[in-house]
């Protein structure tokens, strides 16, 4: 994988957004169940997040599938987007290194997607995990196994199940809708940091943020946790957007080795 390049140093222009998405995730029931705990934020340079439900019509929530085609339409006909999504973009380099899979982002989404095919319309996160459907015991990984930007944030491990504060559900629910956004959109979208650390101006781009980043910076008022997640996130790219702060998020400090390992495991948006 190719190293980041210097844009300070290169002359390249630093990616500008005129609208921002937050998402909070959620791994629940299949991709078509009306799900309370996902939701969408939006902002733009001058108008302050809020909170964006879903087309009219019999489900009240937002659906994985609804919100991914929703994504679609809106991210190939409207402007400059940076969209945050909470949940984990790919896995340690332990898990690749097991199951002798190389190191190439997209062929991993692929692999993934045949074993855990979260994205089919009865099948819950569950069932494959329990080994009703798919076959999903042959990709399986340890808790213990964490990414450096897990490590780094303290965050949990995308295999970390069953306990509070998990993204292991919504992780593996939400990467065949990433697959899904690359196939419908292709050069149109960036996905960060695997098509590199450097997003070219005037292509939106899409992101694994965390919430607990800076949920805390934010007053709650009215909002419930899922909303006020997605608020957060939502908030903090407009915010670091105007006070230029944002384009320095796109390069964390990292060593030579580091960089190259979690442009194939991937970077939580914004921790240094």
């Amino acid at each position: 994988m190719r190293l980041p390049v210097d844009p300070t140093q290169s002359g390249l222009r630093l990616p500008q957004f005129d609208r921002f998405l937050g998402i909070d995730y959620s791994g629940a029931q299949t991709a078509t169940s009306s799900l309370p705990g996902l939701r969408l934020y939006g902002a733009t340079l001058t108008h302050s997040p809020a909170e964006i439900p879903p087309p009219p019509g019999p489900r009240k929530y937002w659906t994985r599938r609804g919100l991914a085609e929703w994504l679609v339409t809106a991210l190939r006909d409207g402007p400059p987007t940076l969209v945050g999504i909470d949940h984990g973009f790919s896995f340690p380099l332990r898990y690749f290194e097991v199951h002798h899979l190389p190191p190439d982002w997209p062929a991993f989404l692929d692999d993934f997607q045949h074993h855990w095919p979260t994205d089919e319309d009865n099948l819950s996160v569950e069932l494959i995990r329990n080994g009703a459907f798919g076959s999903g015991a042959a990709r399986m990984g340890k808790p213990r196994w964490r990414r450096i930007t897990e490590e780094r944030s303290r965050a949990k491990s995308v295999f970390h199940f069953d306990v509070q504060g998990s993204v292991a559900k919504s992780t593996h629910a939400g990467l065949p809708w990433l697959r899904y956004l690359r196939q419908q959109l292709g050069s149109r979208l960036h996905f960060w940091p695997f098509d590199g650390w450097t997003p070219p101006p005037d292509r939106s781009v899409v992101a694994e943020v965390y919430p607990a980043l800076w949920s805390r910076t934010f007053p709650v008022q009215d909002r419930n946790p899922h909303q006020h997640d997605a608020y957060s996130v939502t908030r903090w790219m407009q915010e670091s957007s105007a006070d230029g702060t944002l384009p320095d998020c796109f390069l964390p400090q990292l060593q030579p080795a580091e960089r190259i390992t979690a442009q194939l495991e991937g970077w939580i948006l914004g921790l240094g």
